[in-house]
């Protein structure tokens, strides 16, 4: 009984494999987004111009007065969210523990989960 090395069927699987990686990674992604909390903003809780950060239980909330767009990066650069948030509380489910940098309009923070 010998076995024949199929160059095909091999290839067809490690395409196969990399498909169900590239799903799961990329739709992990696509399906976490910054969603609203609901909460009211208080004028004088929120100075207009710079956006409130905390982190609570693995997500990251940014509470503005205005329209701002909010860019999540890994500690090695890679793009993780961007995405334009409205006025009041958002709240952004962070994929894992660790470091990340944080840009809400023209601020730059250093979150840690």
């Amino acid at each position: 009984m010998s076995h024949k090395f199929e160059p095909q069927k091999s290839m067809r699987r490690l395409i196969l494999i990399l498909l169900v990686v590239c799903g799961i990674c990329f739709g992990a992604d696509a399906a976490s987004a910054w969603e609203r909390t609901g909460g009211k903003v208080s004028l004088e809780r929120v100075d207009g111009e710079v956006p409130e950060v905390r982190v609570s239980e693995g997500y990251v909330y940014v509470t503005t007065t205005r329209p701002v767009t909010v860019k999540v990066f890994s500690i090695l650069g890679q793009l993780i969210s961007q995405e334009t948030i409205q006025p009041g509380i958002s709240r952004f489910r962070l994929p894992s523990r660790g470091i990340y940098i944080l840009k809400v309009g023209t601020m730059t923070k250093r979150i840690t989960i």
